[in-house]
């Protein structure tokens, strides 16, 4: 079917009569036709909008500094710049502009306020150290002294401060190491971890175990569940008061940083003894296990064998010449008495060489040999489990 052409003028439409409209089939559906308006371009309205002019890019970044308030001054002259741009170009933004140079202009009361009374040196200081990790049990490093809020060593804690050992303070760090990576292992790891690391180092720190104060014991700060999230694996172990009230005064430290080199190689030939006496069983009695016991003394026997080689073999200052050999002597027959006790039939006479090798180590030739190399003379107090010292309470951080 064909359509008629739209009418034209000379053929007005009939009553009752319309023109025909074909609509085209495709993805946009617009008439063949679109109305042309007087004075406007195809689809236009008759006239445009007129243009707003624009808002003062000065006065936006005055305000956005006068509400953070970080460089005052800088707000305050884009705001006045702005103002001025304002009322030159006919630009908006005006409300912006006065906006943030009042509030600079508050800000910069306030700075002075604050220069004027140190309060800004206090507040970076806190910003630099917070940073760093200054006052906080990450940043404990090997020999510093410090003190807690709570003046415990026990529980959770986070803040701390640093003071000089010479005062009174909680705790003095002896070492610290890592814990690997990988999953949150638990309290009780940790603990476990910690406790036994932590005892194995504190002789690298004070050396000479009889300067120990007897109401000092090995604590350590460990990681939170929290603070592993965080990235926290170092374990911080150090020396503090058993009693948890007490308190500390003046170092513990005495390693190669503050003894003389004869001081240190006694102390360091001591060491080979002590490190075979902390392997003494402790979970039953000798009645119980002999076998365990004997084995033992093996250990301390060859051990005493290092110590006295370690001692002849160096030159000693004139006045520990003749203590130190002394104390060889003795050490000999210890050893031996040790040797005896590890093939002892039975406990008693097990315990019989035992006695023996005991008075010798820490007889009167030990003290005159310390005496003469300005060493303390105190023998320390061992508990049951032949440690110095009470239990090891760890502090989380």
């Amino acid at each position: 079917m064909s359509i008629p052409p739209p009418p034209g003028p000379q053929e007005p439409f009939s009553q009752g009569q319309y023109p025909q409209q074909r609509y085209h089939q495709g993805p946009y559906p617009y008439p063949p036709h679109q109305p042309r308006y007087p004075g406007g371009a195809w689809g236009q309205p008759y006239g445009a909008h007129p243009r707003q002019p624009p808002v003062n890019g000065f006065a936006i970044a005055a305000f956005v500094l006068g509400v953070l308030c970080c460089v005052p001054a800088v707000g305050l002259v884009l705001g006045l710049v702005a103002l001025a741009r304002i009322r030159k170009r006919g630009e908006r933004g005006k409300g912006f502009a006065v906006a943030g140079s009042v509030l600079s202009s508050v800000g910069l009361v306030l700075w002075a306020v604050t220069l004027s009374t140190g309060a800004a040196a206090e507040f970076w200081d806190g910003f630099r150290d917070a940073a760093r990790g200054e006052g906080t049990a990450y940043a404990l490093e090997k020999g510093e002294c410090f003190t807690t809020p709570s003046g415990s060593l026990q529980g959770v804690t986070y803040d701390v401060d640093r003071v000089p050992c010479a005062r009174e303070h909680d705790g003095e760090v002896f070492a610290a190491f890592d814990l690997p990576g990988g999953a949150y292992p638990g309290e009780a790891e940790i603990t476990r971890v910690a406790d036994e690391r932590c005892y194995a180092l504190q002789d690298s720190y004070a050396m000479d175990r009889w300067a120990l104060p007897a109401d000092v014991d090995v604590y350590y700060l460990t990681p939170t569940a929290r603070s592993w999230r965080g990235g926290d694996r170092e374990v911080t172990c150090l020396f503090g008061n058993t009693d948890e009230r007490g308190t500390l005064t003046g170092s513990l430290r005495n390693d190669g940083t503050t003894l003389d080199p004869d001081q240190h190689t006694y102390l360091s030939a001591e060491f080979q003894l002590n490190l075979a006496r902390d392997e003494m069983p402790v979970t039953r009695a000798v009645e119980q296990d002999l076998a365990g016991y004997k084995h033992w003394a093996a250990r301390v026997s060859a051990a005493l064998e290092r110590e006295t080689g370690m001692l002849r073999g160096h030159s000693w200052q004139a006045g520990a010449e003749q203590p130190v050999a002394g104390l060889v002597e003795d050490l000999e027959t210890a050893r031996e008495e040790f040797g005896l006790a590890s093939g002892a039939a039975d406990a008693g006479t097990y315990y019989l060489h035992l006695d023996k090798a005991l008075s010798l180590i820490e007889g009167d030739s030990t003290v005159t040999a310390r005496e003469s190399l300005g060493l303390d003379t105190t023998p320390p107090v061992y508990d049951e489990s032949g440690d110095a010292g009470g239990e090891s309470p760890g502090k989380d951080v």
